[in-house]
């Protein structure tokens, strides 16, 4: 079906003022790209409707869980002077971490997980979070220094409000922003760039988006890490997601392989 812009901007209105997502702070820019693309193949206002929440329940994933940032602001406030060690931030770290299951798999081993991961990268001194989701609450683990120009992408405004609080609590640069990557990718000069758990879902949202994606960001490596299992724990995914670095990998990239416990961590990096 053809569009006018003013339909545009009333169908997102309508899908952000929902119950569902009323309060989730959600960046317009990409309600607006999935309407743009599922557009040409509905041809009633309620399927298309129903195509854009159904890719967008995928994209915000609800289902990972999400903490209360209200809470935890306000107990972040009550720290006076916290280290990366005090068992206080660490605590409302760890607790938020949990809320997600994509970060709370990697609480049993996030030291290790790290170490071994900077140990093949190097130590950034710039680095992109992208589709960050909670993962840079887990600074105090990542033995980074506070001088590291720490820039994390996510597209739930509460989310960014509570990373950049959490990054003032600490000393560090609070670099989160509301931000699309995929329609609005960062050109920043970074040394690493994480993409954490995000890949096989930017495929669903737009089967070969990775390639051009990954091939356009100004990053010296750039770490894609993958689920080894599915979440019951029994099949391994480890086939598939080759396929899919594989198939995504740019021109002129190479690519090695990490296992981390239960994830398969891709280094993609360009040569000359």
């Amino acid at each position: 079906m053809k569009i006018r812009e003013e339909e545009i901007k009333e169908l997102v209105d309508e899908i952000l003022d929902s119950k569902k997502y009323r309060q989730a702070g959600l960046n317009r820019q990409t309600v607006t790209d999935l309407i743009h693309q599922e557009a040409g193949h509905h041809t009633s206002h309620k399927k298309l409707i129903k195509a854009v929440r159904r890719k967008l329940h995928n994209i915000v994933a609800p289902y990972l869980g999400e903490p209360d940032y209200d809470d935890l602001s306000s107990r972040l406030e009550k720290i006076n002077n916290p280290s990366l060690d005090s068992p206080e931030l660490q605590a409302i770290c760890y607790e938020a971490l949990s809320q997600h299951a994509s970060t709370a798999e990697r609480i049993p081993h996030m030291d290790s997980f790290y170490n071994q991961l900077f140990s093949e990268t190097g130590t950034p001194e710039i680095l992109l979070d992208l589709a960050c989701g909670l993962n840079p609450l887990a600074f105090p683990w990542m033995g980074l220094p506070i001088t590291t120009r720490y820039h994390a992408y996510d597209i739930r405004q509460p989310r960014i409000d509570f990373i950049n609080r959490f990054f003032r609590k600490i000393d560090i640069v609070p670099l989160a922003e509301n931000r699309d990557i995929l329609v609005n990718p960062p050109d920043i000069q970074a040394d690493l760039a994480l993409f954490f758990k995000e890949a096989h879902r930017f495929e669903k949202r737009q089967p070969g988006c990775n390639r051009s994606f990954w091939a356009n960001l100004k990053v010296a490596i750039l770490a894609v890490s993958l689920p080894a299992t599915d979440l019951s724990g029994r099949h391994s995914l480890i086939p598939q997601h080759r396929k899919l670095v594989d198939d995504n990998l740019p021109r002129h990239h190479t690519v090695r392989e990490l296992i981390l416990e239960n994830e398969i961590v891709f280094l993609i990096e360009k040569q000359g």
